[in-house]
């Protein structure tokens, strides 16, 4: 029991991440129906720019965790939406009319670029980061294996469901989330009643990169190592929770993302650790047998 409790939170925490960066996901999706697959690369610049935040900090002798945390948070959520809107901007805008597949191709390309403009400017190395944040409560303690649950698990926990619910209220009762609505009701229709498209997709792409921003940070927190592939593998498993969730709900990212966490560390602690992938897309496919929009998607209804 004690071991499935330590499995469950590391679960959770593992999840959190996957749901913050298939949040970015769904929302892109939602409003031009594109799947951004560079969306991944942008959780990996994240991490980088966090590391280099927390290494510039030493540097200066600023030490003190909690000021140093909240000074990473703030400039990495600062810098990591601009690479998000040079991405729309550069790369996807010019394609808006095109064809699906040719905004699919180019997105995997940014993808590969990406990639390849970190290494190129980090290196191939992986990079490793000392904990920041230690210590944490054992919540019980039987036949010589503590359960614990550490400070950084906490905040990463309460961090991602106030922002998950912080960005659903803006969707909902914002002027923003009324013009990302009516733009993934009707692009057009919306343009013409006076929405500007061009900035709503923008900011949506802003919105997605930020919440990538923390999903880097706490995973670099976590983990204490990152490389410049990080991104692909998150992204896949992220975009996996997304469609399993339904691709176009915020809720239904992020229980996606905590399934696919807690699918990922149960069976890297009870079975074989080489299939975990095997299992999670196993159990996508399941889903989306018997229930294709995912777990709280709707189906696409088209008036003719």
């Amino acid at each position: 029991m004690d071991y499935f409790v330590q499995q469950l939170i590391n679960g959770l925490t593992l999840g959190a991440v996957y749901g913050l960066i298939a949040i970015g996901y769904t929302l892109v999706y939602g409003i031009i129906g594109m799947i951004n697959f560079a969306h991944g690369e942008i959780f990996m610049i994240s991490a980088f720019i966090s590391l280099i935040t927390f290494l510039v900090l030493g540097a200066f002798g600023i030490t003190w965790a909690p000021l140093a945390l909240v000074i990473a948070l703030l400039f990495t959520m600062a810098l990591t939406p601009i690479y998000g809107w040079a991405l729309e901007r550069m790369a996807y805008r010019p394609l808006r009319g095109s064809p699906r597949l040719a905004a699919l191709i180019t997105a995997i390309g940014m993808s590969i670029f990406l990639q390849n403009y970190v290494q190129l400017l980090q290196g191939a190395r992986i990079k490793p980061m000392q904990p920041v944040i230690t210590g944490g409560f054992e919540l019980m303690k039987t036949s010589g294996f503590g359960v614990t649950l550490s400070y950084l698990q906490i905040i990463i926990i309460v961090l991602t469901f106030f922002l998950m619910a912080a960005f659903s209220l803006i969707i909902s009762r914002t002027s923003l989330g009324r013009a990302q609505r009516a733009c993934e009701q009707d692009m057009t229709m919306a343009g013409l009643l006076g929405v500007n498209v061009d900035r709503t997709i923008s900011l949506t792409f802003v919105m997605g990169a930020a919440l990538a921003s923390v999903a880097g940070l706490i995973f670099l927190l976590n983990y204490g190592v990152i490389d410049f592939y990080i991104g692909f593998l998150a992204g896949i498993k992220a975009f996996t929770a997304a469609v399993l969730g339904g691709i176009g709900s915020l809720p239904g990212a992020m229980i996606g993302g905590l399934l696919i966490g807690l699918i990922e560390v149960f069976w890297s602690g009870y079975f074989s650790i080489e299939y975990k992938d095997v299992a999670t897309f196993s159990i996508l496919v399941l889903v989306l047998i018997f229930r294709p929009t995912g777990l709280l998607g709707k189906p696409d209804i088209e008036k003719v």
